[in-house]
């Protein structure tokens, strides 16, 4: 007999920032948080903020989880799957699209501040902490396009997103 969970696999779609920083020349360096149940180091990503762009909804979990704002991209940089257990039990596969957000600040106090760690890391570091595959060669793409850049090339190619 198969398992009706199993069977009622729901997939849905979700956006995520790849929060990442350009310093004087150096390689690009991504930020990863933690998780609030597991603890896994992840991106920050959620639901579609209904009437908002997916890039706004990627930008806005940005600033909720990481406490980060600036420009992020208009077409996500990739995407990758990972199953996610909601307060039901029930069990989704998410899609989740990346969008890649290049930091201007963090501020001092977020909304997630005391539920999270954040930590800023190499490409090699975040794309070994990450438990989606996809997602770390998404951080090893980004870090071969960027390395070297100044800082603020990056934001002159992207849209700025108001997080209000």
């Amino acid at each position: 007999m198969s398992n009706p969970r199993k069977s009622a696999v729901v997939r849905r779609v979700q956006y995520g920032a790849l929060p990442y920083r350009l310093r004087g020349g150096s390689s690009p360096q991504f930020m990863l948080i933690t998780s609030r149940e597991t603890r896994r180091w992840v991106i920050p990503k959620g639901w579609p903020k209904k009437g908002k762009s997916p890039q706004y909804s990627a930008a806005r979990e940005a600033f909720e989880e990481a406490g980060v704002v600036g420009a992020v991209a208009k077409r996500p940089v990739g995407s990758f799957s990972y199953e996610k257990r909601l307060e039901n039990g029930a069990i989704v596969v998410c899609a989740v699209r990346v969008f890649a957000l290049e930091v201007s600040r963090q501020s001092k106090q977020w909304p997630e501040k005391q539920e999270r760690v954040v930590k800023w890391l190499s490409a090699a570091q975040a794309a070994q902490r990450v438990n989606e595959p996809n997602l770390g060669d998404i951080i090893r793409r980004m870090a071969r396009r960027y390395d070297g850049r100044q800082p603020g090339w990056a934001a002159r190619t992207r849209a700025r997103t108001k997080i209000k």
